[in-house]
């Protein structure tokens, strides 16, 4: 598999888990004013971001949503119900703030980044980041969506814009997307990744009826029979099969694992990205934490996939990274927990715990 320099040093960066920091932030955990284990979720989380940050008092300061964008060629085939310019006329309500992420985005105090990878005409809005790849990809229902090189180009991109941010005080990333028609190539990358056959990764998408379902379907099982991709080589997959903003984000995640930063997924999109990351470096897992259960019917197999259970259960299907902001302040409310908490000897309260074994 080829590799760029700059995706090749990036892989080598991404580390482990530390175990002496999390233990130290368990002992910390169990010592606090409540019942051993009472916080649930929220307890796995923290002592998850003090083995990702290396502190046992892990802290959430800057937060930033990046947005990718591109379009899919495999909309020639019918398998939308919107117009593909939707993509581009949707980037500068991204930028103004009155798009969904950008409602959520300032909600939860997030930076959001809005970047065109891949949009098939041309962006003019200030404010948008151009890295754009290619004006689109191929479709892949008669070919590959783009070559190996545009790609790798799109993941270093992403690794890159992760970079930038983390520069800026991003302490909490998050992944979001747009893109009309990229739940086909999404599916196809989960049949691909995962061995999930069409007939159950292919969903709804937006506002998709039968009739476009089962195209769709078709669609996906041609895809794969036309391209072949090779499991065993991501970039392979992602040039096939994949999209230009999947692409990007899977180098968003992997940088932000480099620089031992905290990642929330959004929904089936940004899945995709994930386990093509995550066939990159098995160990990205443990950076990652997936924000909400999509309503698109394979992401529940996809989140299997990956070995990750969502934060979230709102029958969201936006897409956009809403999903993920809207777990920012439960990943910041975890983090707060160890440091701000106090245990039952700060505190000067009886401890329950050898209460009870008295």
């Amino acid at each position: 598999m080829r590799r760029g320099r700059l995706l090749e040093s990036t892989l080598e960066n991404i580390g482990t888990l530390d175990r002496q920091a999390m233990a130290q932030a368990r002992r910390r955990m169990d010592e606090l004013l409540k019942p051993p284990g009472s916080l649930g979720v929220l307890e796995d989380i923290a002592v998850r971001l003090a083995g990702i940050v290396r502190r046992p008092f892990p802290a959430i300061g800057g937060k930033c949503v990046i947005l990718m964008a591109g379009d899919h060629g495999v909309v020639e085939e019918g398998v939308s119900a919107a117009p593909q310019e939707v993509t581009r006329q949707m980037m500068p309500r991204f930028v103004d703030g009155t798009a969904g992420i950008g409602v959520l985005a300032r909600h939860v105090d997030a930076r959001l980044v809005v970047v065109d990878i891949g949009v098939a005409g041309p962006v003019v809005s200030e404010g948008v980041v151009v890295k754009k790849i290619r004006p689109g990809t191929g479709n892949i229902a008669r070919g590959p969506a783009m070559t190996e090189d545009e790609a790798l180009q799109a993941v270093e991109a992403g690794i890159e814009l992760a970079a930038c941010e983390i520069d800026r005080g991003a302490d909490l990333l998050a992944a979001g997307d747009m893109g009309i028609g990229n739940t086909t190539p999404s599916s196809a990358i989960l049949c691909v990744m995962a061995g999930v056959q069409p007939a159950e990764a292919v969903g709804r998408g937006t506002m998709v009826d039968d009739e476009v379902l089962d195209r769709k379907r078709r669609v996906v099982a041609r895809a794969l029979e036309v391209n072949r991709p090779d499991p065993s080589r991501p970039l392979d997959v992602l040039a096939k099969v994949g999209g230009l903003e999947i692409a990007g984000l899977a180098g968003v995640m992997l940088g932000a694992a480099a620089r031992r930063v905290p990642l929330l997924l959004d929904g089936f999109i940004t899945g995709a990205s994930a386990l093509i990351a995550r066939a990159l470096c098995p160990r990205l897992n443990d950076f990652m934490f997936a924000s909400h259960l999509s309503q698109e019917k394979a992401h529940r197999r996809m989140l299997a996939a990956l070995g990750l259970k969502p934060i979230l259960d709102l029958d969201l299907r936006l897409g956009e990274g809403t999903g993920a902001a809207l777990a920012m302040p439960i990943v910041e409310a975890a983090a707060k927990i160890l440091s701000e908490m106090a245990t039952f000897t700060e505190a000067a309260v009886s401890d329950i715990k050898r209460s009870d074994k008295k």
